[in-house]
């Protein structure tokens, strides 16, 4: 609820937007799912994402933006790789590895104080605990990310691959993901939140490259490859 108040997403009915309502309806039927809430975004930005803690409570959630550049197949693969996140609980997923994330930051910091509060039999021995200490609490926060950063890469790959078998259609989510990835370097989301890019299909904050280890999604040419790969295969 806080991330749909967030991006002021307005849940939708059928006689909303019958056809969109109707894809998604159709495709969780498909996947075996629960009909999810459904969600309108009003932003040009084209993007969409899925969340809830279990099939049970989802929603999916798509920008006006997404819905004017893409075809019918497209729109139906991304909203399929979206009921897939929620197929794979992939948000209780990204909760628990933020937990550990958060725990392991924490670590190093208690090793931080414990260094300098700690004291040692030598100057040398201080010294030494001291630094350690600063290190670790240096290093655990990069750690802490990147292994959260793993974690929403990989996840977004099994989406992309579940995605592709629940609508039948890989080569219409690759082409989608091209047009997205080009769309949001025209257009990125200009009130998008950090902490809540890993959710969208594809990062809302910028069409600039990343390093790979510190994105949340994996490069966009590996993952068109991928479900091009699916398609011959």
């Amino acid at each position: 609820k806080k991330v749909m108040k967030m991006y002021r997403a307005k849940e939708v009915t059928e006689a909303d937007y019958p056809s969109f309502y109707n894809m998604v309806r159709r495709l969780s039927q498909q996947a075996q799912l629960p009909m999810p809430k459904v969600y309108i975004i009003p932003s040009e930005a084209p993007n969409a994402f899925a969340t809830g803690r279990n099939p049970k409570n989802a929603a999916v959630a798509a920008t006006e933006g997404i819905m004017r550049i893409l075809s019918e197949d497209e729109l139906e693969g991304v909203m399929a790789h979206e009921l897939a996140h929620v197929q794979n609980r992939d948000t209780l997923i990204s909760t628990v590895a933020a937990t550990i994330a958060g725990a392991i930051s924490m670590l190093g910091n208690m090793l931080q104080w414990a260094a300098i509060f700690g004291g040692g039999n030598s100057d040398d021995e201080e010294g030494g605990g001291m630094l350690g200490g600063l290190a670790m609490a240096f290093i655990a926060p990069i750690a802490a990310m990147l292994i959260q950063m793993a974690v929403s890469r990989s996840r977004e790959f099994l989406a992309d691959e579940a995605g592709a078998k629940i609508s039948g259609k890989p080569l219409a989510l690759a082409s989608a993901l091209h047009k997205l990835q080009q769309g949001v370097q025209q257009a990125p989301m200009q009130d998008a939140n950090p902490a809540t890019s890993h959710m969208f299909i594809v990062n809302p904050l910028s069409g600039a490259a990343m390093l790979k280890l510190f994105s949340t999604h994996p490069p966009m040419e590996e993952r068109i490859a991928r479900l091009q790969a699916l398609q011959v295969a």
